[in-house]
């Protein structure tokens, strides 16, 4: 059968078969990556990307809402019962959105926010100074211990007690170690400032009891729905009753004209697909398979930041190795191993040529890989700084890289049907057949 794609864009229709290829005959460690489930990809390329939407369920500016409305407030019932929040906006285009709408929601310009600097982890939307959060508001930046690799809340406490910043962020993009929310909560409490946690990269671990939830301890949570979450591309605002319409507006029509309609339905799916044992069990693998990939890369004598990982990622300073990071991650991609090149803490590289490596076990979890496929990762990557300017080393290792990656296709389905009602997810809210 010749799909529509196929046939009326064969050009467009052979670059996607090249990259589905590309997916599945390859390791993706890059931490932000995952795979979603057929039933995420049909939602998100279904007739919903025809629909307009502007406004909020009940109150739009345009007609024909009728089932838009219900996918809606499915998702936000679903995200509210996943994350145990007041309220929820699923709206954003996507974290960054969702991270400005926060600021919107509790400053105003010219305020003083505080996050983590990006070379020690965090990202750039927490006010760095390449960022346009660093030119509306005014922007302080903690770091970590240069020891440790590990943030110092006493230092966070005694920048917020100096600054005395409107809002605090806690969360990061490239961090290992589970963060402490509840003293991030403490310190903004005592300074009078609001509390902003960004679990963009870690969401899918909170949702599964792994890592403690922000939400009791923050007043507005932002996270994206992909990574660990395992959903489409996009954001999602968690907030406190209190902030909920602050919030709405800064979304929309704030920061945004109408929602993606498409995607904010594959976000439902997404939920309800979190709502299951399956996904805890799956996302209790991640960190198992992290841990392993991370005391295997140990023993070859890699020097990881802050020593191992908490959760999902690892971060590797690649000095002692004497390989800079983005030459690896190019050598890593020819053997069919996805990384991205990362600056660490106290980097003295350029950040188009940092000497660190950033990588993660989402997607391979995903797969189905286990500890003992995580320990051979490091052996292959290991073989590849090994042989950083041996193009036939290289060249082998892509070659086992193929030959563990056929062992574990790339599954379509990731939850089991209900036994007692074949086809409907494990989720405790009602569905509406017809739209699924």
């Amino acid at each position: 059968m010749i799909t529509a794609l196929e046939q009326y864009d064969p050009q467009i229709y052979e670059l996607i078969r090249q990259e589905k290829a590309r997916q599945s005959g390859s390791i993706r460690l890059i931490p932000s990556e995952n795979y979603v489930s057929r039933a995420v990809m049909e939602a998100s390329g279904s007739c919903l990307t025809n629909k307009y939407s502007e406004g909020y369920p009940g109150r739009r500016y345009y007609e024909g809402q009728q089932v838009t409305d219900l996918i809606e407030k499915m998702a936000q019932q679903r995200a509210k019962k996943l994350f145990k929040a007041d309220h929820a906006n699923v709206q954003p285009y996507s974290g960054s959105v969702a991270n400005w709408a926060a600021y919107l929601a509790l400053a105003k310009q010219g305020d003083t926010i505080m996050g983590l600097s990006l070379p020690h982890g965090g990202h750039l939307t927490h006010g760095w100074k390449v960022s346009v959060t660093s030119k509306i508001f005014k922007s302080v930046q903690y770091t970590v211990r240069p020891d440790t690799g590990r943030l110092d809340y006493n230092q966070i406490e005694e920048l917020a007690k100096k600054h005395k910043p409107k809002i605090i962020i806690s969360g990061a993009t490239a961090y290992p170690r589970e963060i402490d929310f509840e003293i991030f909560g403490r310190i903004a409490k005592d300074v009078g400032a609001y509390h902003l946690s960004d679990i963009a990269h870690i969401a899918g671990l909170v949702v599964a009891g792994i890592h403690k939830s922000p939400v009791p301890y923050s007043d507005i949570v932002s996270t994206t729905t992909h990574k660990t979450l395992r959903g489409p591309r996009g954001g999602m605002l968690l907030c406190k009753a209190e902030h909920a319409e602050n919030v709405d507006k800064a979304v929309f029509p704030g920061l945004q004209g109408g929602p993606h309609m498409h995607t904010l339905t594959a976000v439902a799916v997404a939920l309800a697909e979190a709502d299951t044992p399956e996904f805890i069990a799956y996302a209790k693998q991640i960190v198992k398979n992290a841990k392993a990939l991370a005391e295997k890369l140990l023993e070859y004598g890699f020097n990881l930041s802050s020593g191992g990982t908490d959760n999902h990622l690892i971060l590797i300073d690649l000095r002692n190795k004497k390989v800079p990071g983005k030459k690896l991650s190019k050598a890593l991609d020819r053997a069919r191993i996805v990384t991205n090149y990362n600056t660490t803490p106290l980097d003295p590289a350029h950040p188009a040529n940092p000497t660190g490596l950033r990588i993660g076990t989402p997607a391979i979890t995903t797969r189905g890989m286990k500890e003992e496929h995580a320990e051979q990762i490091a052996s292959l990557i290991n073989k590849v700084v090994e042989n950083v300017n041996n193009e036939s080393a290289i060249e082998e290792v892509g070659k086992e890289v193929l030959l563990l990656s056929s062992q574990f296709p790339v599954p379509e389905h990731f939850i089991i049907p209900n036994k007692n009602n074949p086809g409907t997810p494990h989720t405790s809210d009602t569905l509406t057949p017809w739209l699924f």
